[in-house]
């Protein structure tokens, strides 16, 4: 026979959570946060004393960053402490120092210090935020203590606005906060701060006096700091849930005051639900509210009632949480075990329900007996209402249909017995009877219409079988025992049967749910890009909830576009954009199904991140039904997601942006360099020999006069080239050159190659060998012309007078192979793979180039679909290698 469940044992999935979290932690580094109402409270003073602390205790400190502000007492206990140097970034004709992170995770130390976890880094850094400077250092395995004020959450920066009037603009998303290992409260009074502040320890006379006339003032202060006050309470809160289960400690600690009302598809709940508010608001207590879900079915009015509870309950604060359970007193003290909860708060109707008074033991009784610790509050409903109504005497708790039907079945079974009586006996037709039952519960009937089969079925099996027959009387003992017996092990059988089956509906119900989320997480994680995330959450709610979806994304201005995207499935109509934009500034949901803007045709949800507002998605289902509670929690859980993917896409771009302006600045910096020192050599030139030129006594010496010429010819032939190569990575990159293949001999190109550059190989000696008579193919003459001529022209620049340069061709397989050697130094194994690399040049040359030439030899190559490679030869000098397909 099975058993009841173990109420004690831990929840499966939570455990299995907790294994994975813990796991996680092991492979991170730990956080360890000094928090403080503002600045001046000595959070950097307190990290340092606990850095010296833990390097007295043996641990490798090192300092990534930390803020002085100029305060002696805190740059005094720098020292003694490695400090990392910051990583110097210029930024607009100025650099500025960041946390080198690369020189941190090379050392490794044991922790870092990181001061001000909110700032925004300089663009050009690796990250845009100090805190995701973190995140990475942590994912390393090294710990990390770091500061953060109040004003800097999220969560916190408008609050803090509204209070003192200064906009907050370096914010850090909670989840920063909630993924701390430990919080330190870093906290003074308000009277002391502003005299510190007086006396010039937080900032510099001038400012201390700007600073209390505005955002310091005492008012201010307080605020400031019960809200720090109250984060570190509910972290600590947090931290005992989590401690509780950990260790799976099943009682109650009251260290604080935590509510629970239970609610359900009743109008009374509203009134309950408002004086647990209130009892919680003059208690300072969080609370929570929650459903358990049972085997009852609910009708629809019913439902549209829960829904109104539930929205009630979160409008005005509380924590909701559904479940389900077949004993609605074991799911609210399951519930109250897990979240340590101190007062459980249930509501008692003053009507007359002799259903509940005969068939049910009373719950109020039992949650009073079995709930130890935790103490119960009794809420009285409305009043008894003196007309009685025999509805409240028959309740059906199944479907009326089911009940029909387990009758017929009972009365088919009968029949068959009844014609069978005289081959198989009365006792017989009883195992028949008790296989029925047995079977019953399979069809979903519920537990009442299984009761209804067993009483029905005993009466029939006493009626018109058990002697003597057509009469309820039981003339012998056996029988009398044997029908009790009966009665008993067919109800028990039937209504546990029932109850198993309703329990593995709400596991498939979970597990359904469950496999949902997961498949909507991995889509959404492998996305790539607002594309593949729209069309994922648009399919996923079209699967789940049969409705379609329309997403509306904000552009960088954080203002929402005018259309949809145009993976989206729902076609606003004219004029629903509106209630979008109201849903998007509010960050509220609103439309279709709600107390805003219900004439709506689609119900409007806000898509926020930990950041900010990231969008509207507006859902209309298909047979213009509204979500029931369950389809609702999954929709809303669904929307957590799918924002915080959207969110990530949108700081990818973000942070791909402020790379390509970093990069940007980069090329400009080298281009500007590079081209303005090209520029300047040979106008530079030109100018001096034209203006040597104007002198009578030069224009009598014509040998001055051929110099002279020659000079210009060679400042305006490297001009020349120097534009050419802009121009031809110019078209390289842009992709307009297109290339003039004809059928060519490759030995034209190189005997051509020491004509083109007759005047530039000066005393070096060009040699040029084909190996063997090369077949005619198609290629642009000019382009591989270009390309070879690039190549040697370096070779020329960076070998001594009178070295060799070496050009040899040759065939292999159905590939041109074209090989360039020098005698001179080489390059630096580092530097092998940036050769083709625009604009680089290797470090230690001789100055002059741009860095470009080698880099358009290798688009010429890559448009000939062929391939270019370099290494060192194997006594000196470079050596390069060009392979360019003959056939087609």
């Amino acid at each position: 026979m099975p058993t009841e469940p173990d109420e004690t044992r831990p929840d499966p999935e939570k455990l299995l959570g907790l294994i994975k979290e813990n796991e996680l932690k092991e492979q991170s580094g730990k956080l360890k946060i000094f928090f403080g109402m503002c600045a001046g409270v000595g959070k950097t003073y307190s990290m340092l004393e606990a850095a010296h602390k833990a390097k007295r205790e043996g641990r490798n400190v090192v300092i990534g960053i930390v803020e002085t502000h100029g305060r002696q007492e805190t740059a005094s206990l720098i020292a003694g402490l490695t400090v990392i140097e910051p990583k110097e970034i210029a930024y607009r004709g100025a650099k500025f120092g960041e946390m080198d992170i690369d020189r941190i995770l090379q050392l490794k130390p044991s922790l870092v210090l990181v001061d001000e976890l909110a700032h925004s880094n300089i663009p050009g850094s690796r990250h845009i935020k100090r805190y995701q400077d973190v995140l990475e250092i942590l994912s390393n395995g090294i710990d990390v203590y770091t500061t953060l004020n109040v004003q800097h959450l999220e969560s916190r920066a408008e609050t803090v606005k509204q209070i003192t009037g200064t906009v907050i603009r370096e914010t850090l998303p909670d989840s920063i906060f909630d993924r701390a290992d430990d919080i330190e409260l870093v906290d003074i009074t308000p009277d002391e701060l502003l005299k510190r502040l007086s006396e010039g320890k937080v900032y510099t006379p001038e400012k201390s006096l700007q600073a209390i006339e505005n955002f310091f003032r005492k008012g201010n202060l307080t605020a400031l700091r019960e809200m720090a006050l109250r984060l570190a309470a509910e972290r600590v809160d947090w931290q005992l849930r989590d401690y509780l289960n950990e260790k799976k400690i099943a009682g109650t600690w009251k260290s604080g005051q935590r509510l629970l009302v239970a609610i359900g598809p009743s109008p009374h709940s509203a009134d309950l639900i408002r004086w647990t508010r209130r009892l919680a608001y003059s208690m300072e207590a969080a609370w929570t509210a929650v459903y358990i879900e049972t085997e009852q079915n609910i009708s629809e009015a019913n439902k549209d009632i829960l829904i109104q509870n539930f929205n009630l309950a979160r409008e005005l604060g509380a924590q909701i949480i559904t479940t389900n359970d077949t004993d609605i007193v074991k799911g609210i003290l399951r519930v109250a075990k897990e979240n340590n909860i101190t007062q459980i708060v249930v509501g008692k109707s003053r009507k007359f329900n002799p259903a509940g008074w005969i068939l049910k033991k009373d719950f109020v009784k039992r949650l009073i007996k079995e709930s130890g610790d935790v103490d119960v509050y009794i809420v009285g409903g409305s009043l008894r209402d003196p007309k009685f109504n025999l509805s409240e005497l028959i309740q059906f708790h199944s479907n009326p249909a089911k009940y029909i039907f387990s009758a017929s079945i009972i009365l088919f079974v009968t029949l068959v017995s009844f014609f069978s009586y005289e081959h198989i006996g009365y006792q017989t037709i009883a195992l028949l009877f008790l296989l029925t039952l047995a079977v019953m519960p399979l069809l979903n009937l519920g537990p009442g219409p299984i009761i209804l089969a067993a009483l029905l079925s005993a009466l029939s099996w006493d009626y018109m079988f058990i002697p003597p027959q057509y009469t309820f009387h039981i003339s012998r003992l056996e029988d009398v025992l044997m029908f009790v017996m009966y009665f008993i092990v067919a109800v028990v059988s039937g209504v546990l049967s029932s109850r198993l089956r309703t329990q593995e509906r709400f596991v498939r119900q979970r597990e359904k749910r469950t496999s949902a989320l997961y498949r909507l997480t991995k889509q959404l994680a492998e996305a790539g890009g607002l594309d593949d995330i729209t069309r994922t959450a648009v399919k996923s709610i079209d699967d789940n909830f049969s409705a379609d979806a329309a997403m509306i994304y904000a552009d960088g201005n954080n203002a929402l576009l005018p259309l949809p995207h145009s993976e989206s499935t729902f076609k606003m109509p004219e004029g629903e954009w509106n209630f979008a934009q109201w849903v998007f500034a509010n960050r509220q949901k609103a439309g279709k199904y709600t107390n805003t803007i219900p004439m709506a045709e689609a119900t409007y949800y806000p898509l926020t991140g930990k950041g900010k507002s990231v969008g509207v998605i507006g859902i209309k289902t298909k047979n213009g039904e509204q979500l029931n509670f369950d389809q609702q929690n999954l929709l809303d859980t669904f929307l957590i997601q799918v924002s915080a993917a959207v969110e990530r896409e949108m700081l990818n771009l973000t942070a791909k942006e402020a790379f390509i302006i970093s990069e940007s600045e980069k090329l400009y910096k080298t281009l500007f360099n590079s081209i303005s020192h090209e520029l300047k050599t040979p106008l530079t030139t030109i100018i001096s020999a034209s203006s040597s030129l104007n002198d009578s006594g030069i224009r009598k010496n014509e040998k001055t006069i051929e110099g002279l010429s020659d000079e210009i010819g060679i400042a305006a032939r490297r001009l020349n080239n120097l534009v050419e190569n802009l121009l031809d990575i110019t078209r390289l990159e842009t992709g307009v050159m297109k290339l003039k293949l004809d059928w060519h001999d490759i030995r034209d190109l190189l005997d051509n190659i020491p004509v083109k550059l007759r005047e530039e190989i000066g005393g070096h000696k060009l040699a040029i060998n084909l190996e063997n008579e090369i077949k005619l193919f198609k290629f642009d003459f000019i382009l591989l012309e270009q390309a070879v001529i690039n190549i040697v022209r370096n070779c020329i620049s960076y070998t001594p007078e009178g070295s060799r340069i070496s050009i040899s061709a040759g065939e292999s397989g159905n590939n041109c192979i074209l090989t360039i050697a020098d005698e001179g130094p080489g390059f630096p194994a580092d530097s092998l793979d940036k050769i083709f690399t625009k604009f680089y040049r290797v470090p230690g040359t001789k100055t002059g180039g741009t860095g470009l030439g080698l880099s358009i030899a290798k688009g010429y190559i890559d448009a000939h679909r062929g391939s270019i490679a370099v290494s060192n030869g194997k006594d000196k000098g470079a050596v390069f290698t060009i392979s360019i397909p003959m056939a087609g």
